[in-house]
């Protein structure tokens, strides 16, 4: 959901910004005579081709408690709920990371529930796309394609991009087919939306509207720089303020999700807050930027590095970081077992800090890549079994009889205890599986096929 307004020749870039530091949006660029006038449309010829549209489609079931009069009259056949199922469709955008292998990634909540995913290329081919995984904190998915002659987008550092910096986002709003808008970067490192559980984005002054999700935003050389997933939009039309994930996060997560076929997710073992001027003040800092330590869990990541309480992290590898939330974001999308180096002040003095990353006590994944009829469920490690502490409405999981709150103990005959073993049970398992569950402290048997 982002796009983008304007381009401009370099010369006049750095005129605007001289006389204007502070823009919202750039300049119609003017023809020179003798010279031909500046233009996207070479780069957007190399881009656009990797950028598809992608059609969801599903149904939704929507459940109500058959209220307690209709069960006095029937007694107790009467049913306990009133189940509706309501096909829906619907529209977004997608981008074509590896051409040999026919990866592209979009947003989660695109294709979240969906039974029927299609891909629609550049060049008018339609082509059924496979769910390889998801992550729903970070909004990400990796679907994946059997076509040849596809373009994939050439990749940038975004950690490298500033405020300021051209950008272009292409998508498919409202379905009216490809589009390419153009605008500027307008801030780094946004957080605290409310808008996904980890967030990090890259702000953008461009028009993005209904279907622009998952689309690409790239800079001037065509690179991708961030995936467009949301906007601001108080009266339900574009106001300038739309949001990227990074592709440097991107590729985090992707990396996970081809490997694994699940997100895992790095695990610091800090709690804090945002460094802000009040902090900044108490401890003599001339800075008001990083991420405040409140607390060291014991045996973490963070405590066998040394780090204490009362640090301030004010880099990760290098790059500053400008909130906890951003620290807590980009610690979360690196991966479990991932070296990182960590900028910090320390009794007004900066010092680095090695650290392996754990992995969360709680492992969870999306079903779907545990099983198909498992699809729409998410599944969480725990003390009893393995708890689903979701179901999309009108997915497989949920027409198998599976509720939130569920704990799988077992399978056929075999205790179970972790996804892993339930992964590993699966693959040896050629039919029909009954899976052990465990409802409101009673025992229960639900068979997939």
């Amino acid at each position: 959901m982002k796009t983008k307004l304007s381009l401009l020749s370099a010369a006049l870039l750095t005129a605007s910004l001289s006389l204007y530091p502070a823009v919202s949006q750039a300049a119609i660029p003017q023809a020179v005579e003798g010279q031909a006038v500046p233009s996207l449309a070479p780069m957007l010829e190399r881009t656009t081709p990797a950028v598809v549209s992608v059609a969801v489609s599903g149904t939704q079931v929507s459940k109500q408690r058959v209220p307690d009069v209709f069960r006095y009259f029937f007694g107790p056949n009467a049913p306990q709920e009133q189940v509706q199922e309501r096909p829906f469709r619907g529209l977004g955008s997608g981008v074509i990371i590896d051409a040999a292998k026919g990866y592209i990634v979009t947003n989660n909540h695109v294709i979240n529930g969906a039974d029927d995913i299609q891909i629609g290329l550049h060049d008018g081919r339609e082509i059924k796309a496979k769910l390889i995984g998801a992550d729903k904190e970070s909004d990400i998915a990796l679907l994946q394609i059997d076509a040849k002659n596809l373009t994939e987008i050439n990749q940038t550092d975004s950690d490298n991009i500033r405020v300021g910096d051209f950008a272009v986002a292409i998508g498919n709003p409202f379905g009216l087919g490809q589009t390419v808008t153009s605008g500027i970067v307008s801030a780094l490192g946004r957080s605290g939306l409310g808008i996904e559980m980890l967030e990090n984005f890259i702000q953008t002054d461009a028009a993005i509207n209904s279907g622009n999700s998952g689309g690409a935003l790239v800079n001037l050389n065509g690179e991708l720089i961030g995936i467009n997933t949301a906007i601001v939009a108080p009266n339900g039309g574009n106001v300038g303020i739309g949001f990227a994930i990074p592709a440097n996060m991107v590729h985090n997560l992707v990396d996970q999700i081809i490997e694994h076929g699940e997100v895992r997710r790095g695990v610091l073992g800090v709690s804090g807050r945002d460094l802000d001027n009040e902090l900044a003040k108490a401890f003599g800092l001339d800075t008001q930027h990083g991420g405040f330590v409140n607390e060291v869990m014991p045996k973490s990541a963070a405590d066998k590095a040394g780090l204490k309480a009362g640090d301030i992290i004010v880099s990760i590898n290098g790059r500053s970081i400008k909130s906890f939330q951003e620290l807590r974001a980009k610690v979360a999308t690196m991966g479990a077992g991932a070296e990182v180096e960590f900028g910090i002040i320390r009794d007004g003095d900066k010092k680095t800090i090695n650290a392996t990353l754990g992995e969360a006590d709680k492992v969870e994944a999306e079903a779907g890549n545990v099983h198909p009829m498992l699809q729409g469920a998410t599944l969480e490690d725990s003390k009893k079994g393995i708890e689903i502490t979701e179901i999309a409405q009108g997915s497989p999981a949920a027409m198998s009889g599976l509720q939130e709150g569920d704990v799988i103990v077992g399978l056929n005959r075999t205790k179970i205890s972790s996804l892993k073993a339930l992964k590993e049970a699966l693959e040896d398992q050629q039919s029909s599986v009954a899976l052990k569950i465990l409802r409101d402290n009673n025992l229960l048997y639900l068979v997939l096929r």
